[in-house]
């Protein structure tokens, strides 16, 4: 294949019915079920449910009877832990390279060409192997030149076991048969619409995609579709900023260039990544509701170590920086012990949606109404022609001598539990040392 570029697709099975296994160890290869808001349809299932024929998004109540036929498991969002968890995910993710793209709360893209590595396969089970000694949830890793076909790898690494979660598709010699089985509209970035377009033209599989004529293609799908056909046929198109799809969440965290134990620097840290993290939710015209703040120690130093985390869902959904400023401020104030040196605070967005959908409120001020989206959209516009941080908030500070180290791109994170499991039986006990 062309091109030396090397990507990893890093993605969490079964995420959120993973997150709740890592506490309840006792429910591995038992049917579990996470509900939406207000306990209402199924959001995630275990394959063992999906062995049952239950499908996502029925309604709980429309289960009652397989819930107790076959003592399924089902818990409530707990969208605060999901957080966490990906946190720590992603920080350990960080260590394997300086380049990282966290897509969503169980995704990342890695860039590994970077990195002198004899051997991929292996590099892919040592990131699989860590996650699971140090955070207990089970992912795939998928390996190629493009992203795009690192999220077939991945699609490969996860339905066939005997690649033991990890498969690398470049130079592979089945590749035709890999692109014959995956199906067009199962390839990232190609929509609904797009693939019954395609089909109508013959094109049924990603093989038959990457074959079709690039002229013909741009005209059909645009430039985007161009370069997803490019990066089928191993040419990198997208680099590790560029989207395919609206980020179901946004995370905004740096290392620190040294350890920060004052309060006033990481107020202004915080205010920094809120500006960052809205920024990138403006961008793909979105708001967001919810906000997490988390911050830890350097759990590779012989001192003290301290992390938490806290949440906040806003009365209506926002894109403007001192709704969030404001709130990231009080949840830093909430979870900030003096005496520790820290190596790292951050933000987390979620309950995100498109402006379009955005509801209407009689009572409260409606962001998309009302003059916050108005300057908004013109800090955005002086910030666009003059250069990032032409205008800023004061909150973020001036000269900002926390800030990360560009030599230093890989950060470091603790992964001290902040509440610790009580273990109530032996074989509970067992299965957690194992």
């Amino acid at each position: 294949m062309p091109g030396k570029e090397r990507y990893a697709l890093v993605d969490c099975n079964q995420f959120y019915v993973s997150c709740e296994r890592v506490f309840r160890p006792q429910l591995w290869n038992k049917p579990v079920g996470v509900l939406s808001n207000n306990d209402g349809c199924l959001v995630a299932l275990s394959p063992e449910m999906k062995a049952l024929g239950i499908k996502r998004g029925v309604p709980a109540f429309k289960i009652n009877d397989l819930v107790k036929k076959h003592d399924i498991q089902l818990f409530s969002s707990n969208y605060g832990l999901y957080g966490d968890l990906s946190a720590r995910v992603m920080q350990i993710l960080s260590e394997f390279t300086p380049e990282l793209e966290i897509y969503s709360i169980d995704e990342a893209f890695l860039r590994l060409d970077s990195l002198k590595i004899s051997d991929w396969q292996e590099y892919g089970r040592k990131m699989r192997g860590m996650i699971m000694k140090w955070v207990g949830l089970p992912v795939s890793v998928g390996l190629g030149p493009t992203k795009t076909l690192a999220k077939i790898a991945n699609r490969v690494a996860k339905k066939f076991p005997g690649y033991q979660g990890v498969f690398d598709i470049t130079d592979h010699p089945k590749l035709e048969a890999i692109l014959q089985w995956i199906q067009v509209e199962d390839i990232w970035g190609v929509g609904y619409r797009y693939a019954q377009k395609l089909n109508s033209y013959g094109i049924k599989t990603a093989w038959d995609l990457s074959k079709a004529d690039y002229k013909w293609v741009q005209q059909q799908m645009t430039i985007v579709g161009l370069r997803t056909v490019k990066e089928l046929n191993g040419i990198s198109c997208l680099d590790m900023e560029l989207d395919m799809v609206p980020k179901k969440q946004i995370i905004s965290s740096r290392s620190f260039g040294h350890p920060v134990s004052e309060l006033n620097e990481l107020l202004e840290a915080v205010a920094d990544y809120c500006q960052v993290a809205t920024l990138k939710l403006r961008q793909q015209h979105s708001l967001a509701s919810s906000i997490m703040v988390y911050l830890t120690t350097n759990r590779f130093r012989d001192e003290p170590q301290y992390a938490n985390y806290a949440g906040f869902k806003l009365a209506t959904p926002s894109a403007y920086v001192p709704d969030f400023i404001k709130t990231a401020s009080d949840l830093l104030r909430s979870i900030y012990r003096p005496g520790y040196k820290f190596k790292k605070v951050g933000v987390m967005l979620s309950n995100i949606i498109a402006e379009g959908q955005a509801p209407l409120d009689f009572f409260d001020r409606v962001y998309i109404d009302d003059e916050r989206k108005i300057v908004m959209d013109c800090l955005d516009k002086v910030n666009k022609v003059w250069g990032p941080g032409t205008l800023a908030y004061a909150a973020a500070g001036i000269n900002k001598g926390w800030q990360m180290k560009r030599q230093l791109l890989s950060p470091s994170y603790t992964s001290n539990w902040w509440q610790l499991l009580r273990v109530n039986s032996d074989r509970t006990t067992k299965r957690l040392n194992d």
